[in-house]
């Protein structure tokens, strides 16, 4: 009888559990250790370039509180992921198609402060429920500047990384504490340098990043992988103002051929 009883129960908490769901989306973190170095136009534009391989894009803007991603994709969101969080909006009302095919945003909320209002994983748990949709191939998260537990929390939600620096003395510090806070935790990072001259500079760079590594012994199973360059152009910061895409505006200039080369060198990475 108790053989029975206890096979029973058993049954009955297998099929109360809830089993972990795999999918076939893929979430990229697009995060930098300071801020300035150009990362939510680098976000907005690989999604595109993503969306004309006919992949189905999702772009979250996580920079929290200094929300701008609606602006770069012409768009005035009725509603944020702030109302999915606090509101109880549903989440089909976040997703919000932009006029380029095979993107979609969530918007942030700019000069909100979550910290008020949730509690740890939160966000965690939005991305969860996004990729549960299956509506998407890549959610790509634009994080906020530097290393908040906020940053850290889509950080490690994220099945990639993407850090987004420049030559810069003060941005290459803060991209080595992102290098030695990700060790911890993490298999890989991947860099893009942007605003330099040559795809050579930045592979340098890179190289001196791995040998600082090394030499102050952090995990030496972790990777620092390059994935390219972005040259300057002033170009990018035009288009950017009049609330556009330069890598569709501007399809054949170098600054778009160097982003169609780190988006093959990133799927090349990650397939």
């Amino acid at each position: 009888m108790f053989n029975q009883i206890s096979t029973q129960a058993s049954k009955l908490i297998n099929l109360t559990k809830k089993q972990h769901k795999s999918s076939k989306t893929k979430v990229i973190a697009i995060t930098s250790g300071k801020g300035g170095v150009g990362k939510s136009t680098f976000t907005a534009n690989l999604s595109y370039i993503f969306s004309t391989l006919n992949k189905k894009v999702l772009v979250i803007d996580a920079d929290i509180g200094l929300a701008n991603m609606q602006i770069l994709f012409d768009l005035k969101p009725q509603y944020t992921i702030n109302d999915y969080l606090n509101n109880n909006i549903a989440l089909e009302n976040i997703l919000l198609q932009t006029k380029y095919k095979n993107i979609s945003l969530v918007a942030g909320k700019s000069g909100h402060n979550y910290l008020l209002e949730n509690s740890q994983n939160q966000f965690s748990r939005v991305i969860n429920e996004i990729k549960d949709t299956e509506k998407f191939d890549y959610i790509f998260i634009d994080t906020g500047a530097g290393l908040s537990s906020h940053v850290q929390e889509f950080l490690d939600v994220s099945d990639e990384i993407v850090a987004v620096t420049t030559t810069d003395p003060s941005a290459l510090t803060d991209v080595y504490a992102l290098i030695k806070m990700l060790s911890l935790s993490k298999k890989r990072l991947f860099m893009v340098f942007n605003h330099t001259k040559t795809y050579k500079i930045g592979e340098t760079i890179t190289q001196s990043l791995i040998n600082l590594a090394s030499k102050n012994k952090l995990n030496k199973n972790f990777m620092v992988k390059y994935l390219g360059n972005i040259i300057v152009d002033l170009n990018i910061a035009t288009t950017g103002r009049l609330r556009k895409l330069y890598t569709k505006e501007l399809a054949y200039s170098d600054s778009t051929l160097s982003i169609q080369a780190i988006c093959k060198n990133l799927i090349k990475e990650i397939s």
